[in-house]
């Protein structure tokens, strides 16, 4: 046991004068302003000449975003985008094999998670974080979240009916819905955080029921998914990013949504490299994605995790995932998600199992 420290008088009056004295410098010393910040990064950004980005952000958008950061600063955005497992993957085998290619990494949280117990990120630092919503940075520090995908419940209008609509999921028990339903493959986050909430045990029971009275079309993708219920081949989609029926319904398609509760919420996040070969161009990139690429993602149909567009993002009434949680067990969430969904006998795992 730690034997209790002991201070005389004197001792403890030094410390309070130290502290006072740290204290005001402190507060006298003032924080770098974001024009002081951008002058200063943007002139070492322009002799590093260029950064690179792994991105799992489909292509149209990720370009759009480059070639704004390019337009504004006059910095090369040279990027490399893939699935976000595979995103995992390249940073991941380039790290081990002594690689320090990429200077930034943006994907889904679950990744940026995982990057961080791989201990290949840096804390990121920027006084534009300040625009974010709580939460949207967790405790280590060394990712931020950007935009949000709400997971809901698309309907073919032509299909289904707004009178047969679930109040909730239990209502997918009704027969009608027999050969109607369908889900993606890979959405085993959202249904372990769905679980979560409803009580797994209770949860597992009623997904069990559902799959065994009326089935399970089971999709890869979320664009397949939407384009499936656009079709009316799966008339009621379980699991699919809102902005996806959204955007379909605004160009006509015969597709629209619901939200049961408890609503699903999962982040996309960015971060910066431990060791980044273009420091000062990555920092300048950072700070975009925070300001104007934020912008951007908006225009672009997405949910984001500013202040300013909380509303919009509330209005769901989310319970966002957390990722470091879905990492402890996430091989065997994913068997018991797949199995589960195709009608498979499914155990539910145990707490912390892998």
């Amino acid at each position: 046991m730690q034997r209790p420290m002991k201070f005389h008088l004197c001792a403890l009056l030094f410390l309070a004068a130290a502290f006072m004295a740290a204290s005001a410098h402190a507060q006298s010393a003032a924080p770098e302003q974001e024009p002081q910040r951008e002058a200063r990064l943007l002139g070492q950004a322009r002799k590093e000449g260029s950064l690179t980005l792994y991105t799992s952000m489909v292509n149209r958008d990720i370009a759009q975003l480059a070639k704004a950061f390019e337009e504004k600063y006059g910095v090369k955005v040279v990027y490399w985008r893939g699935s976000a497992q595979n995103v995992l993957q390249r940073v991941v085998t380039e790290s081990r094999g002594g690689r320090d290619d990429v200077d930034v990494v943006q994907a889904p949280t679950l990744v940026m998670e995982a990057l961080h117990h791989e201990q290949l990120l840096q804390r990121v630092r920027s006084p534009l974080l300040n625009g974010l919503r709580d939460g949207a940075v967790p405790p280590h520090g060394t990712w931020a979240a950007l935009r949000v995908y709400v997971y809901v419940q698309a309907y073919n209008t032509a299909k289904v009916g707004k009178d047969e609509l679930p109040r909730s999921y239990e209502d997918l028990l009704d027969p009608r819905w027999k050969g109607r339903l369908g889900t993606e493959a890979k959405a085993q986050v959202w249904f372990r955080t769905l679980l979560e909430q409803m009580g797994e045990e209770k949860g597992a029971e009623l997904f069990r029921k559902i799959v065994a009275a009326n089935g399970m079309s089971v999709r890869s993708g979320n664009s397949l998914l939407n384009n499936l219920v656009v079709s009316g081949e799966v008339p009621f989609a379980l699991s699919v990013y809102s902005y996806m029926p959204e955007k379909a319904k605004a160009g006509g398609a015969p597709i629209d949504y619901i939200a049961l509760s408890p609503t699903i919420a999962y982040t996309d996040g960015i971060g910066v490299m431990s060791k980044p070969r273009h420091p000062a161009a990555a920092a300048l990139f950072l700070d975009f994605m925070l300001s104007d690429g934020l912008k951007i993602m908006k225009d672009q149909g997405q949910l984001t995790m500013h202040k300013r567009d909380a509303g919009e993002l509330d209005r769901f009434k989310p319970v966002f995932v957390d990722p470091a949680r879905m990492l402890d067990g996430y091989d065997k969430w994913t068997e018991f998600y797949q199995d589960l969904v195709a009608g498979r006998p499914a155990q539910l795992p145990k707490e912390g199992g892998q």
